[in-house]
């Protein structure tokens, strides 16, 4: 009796101690799902991500510039940190492949239809903030846009999500998924930050062996073995820990 307790002990302990989203299946789920699917169609995608490094300049239609320089700075070297991928500030627009726009409610629509063209239209009642990239054709993303309206987001108390999703989902990461959790590409979880799991779905896409243009065929295998491999050296179980080391964590008390 004392021993079938002890299985019994040991076993709900490791049940716990293992959340859901750090099994080897569902993190080769998650990725499919957040990846190689798009938020406005489900259609099957390629991987896509960035090849050249990352330029992000800053187009301030609105007060409280130093603020949103200093938000966005801390989450892109955050993501630099994971994926290994450059990522930096630069002072001229002509030298930017990602523009981040920090606008008013009021010039939303505008810039949504100046930068995303007429048909994104569609979709702004509902959102908060938006974005989207282009590629080259065979999954190399070439140019993105982040579009931020400041007072609507703070009326929402979603400023600093909408900074840490929408230029998260740009590096390659596109969809929201209610199936993924908890991440911030989940829009029913409250998180404001990146979870352990987004950490792990960043790491994934810029591992140089996951290539642009790769379908989930070919990509699915690549990440069996990878994720076997973090397994062994602890990165899976350390991913919670090591995600909060960015600096917004600690800005936000976290």
């Amino acid at each position: 009796m004392l021993l079938r307790f002890i299985l019994f002990f040991c076993v709900a302990f490791s049940a716990k101690a293992a959340p859901h989203w750090q099994a080897p299946e569902y993190l080769v789920q998650a990725f499919s799902e957040i990846a190689l699917r798009n938020e406005y169609t489900q259609q099957g995608q390629l991987v896509r991500r960035w090849q050249k490094p990352v330029n992000v300049w800053l187009d301030h239609q609105v007060a409280d510039r130093e603020l949103h320089t200093d938000l966005v700075r801390m989450h892109i070297k955050h993501l630099s940190q994971i994926t290994g991928h450059p990522i930096r500030l630069v002072s001229e627009q002509r030298k930017a492949n990602l523009t981040v726009v920090f606008t008013r409610q009021a010039q939303w629509r505008s810039q949504v239809r100046k930068r995303f063209g007429k048909e994104a239209e569609k979709v702004v009642h509902g959102a908060v903030c938006m974005a989207n990239f282009r590629t080259d054709g065979r999954g190399e993303i070439i140019q993105a846009d982040v579009i931020i309206p400041v007072d609507q987001a703070r009326m929402h108390g979603k400023l600093v999500t909408c900074i840490v999703e929408e230029i998260t989902q740009v590096m390659g990461l596109p969809n929201d998924s209610d199936k993924v959790y908890p991440s911030i590409f989940n829009d029913k979880t409250p998180e404001d930050l990146l979870s352990g799991l987004d950490y792990l779905l960043l790491k994934m896409l810029y591992q140089p062996q996951v290539e642009p243009g790769m379908d989930q065929r070919e990509v699915r295998p690549i990440l069996k073995k990878l994720i076997r491999s973090w397994q062994q050296q602890g990165t899976i179980s350390s991913a919670q820990r090591e995600v909060k080391r960015g600096e917004l964590y600690s800005l936000l008390g976290y």
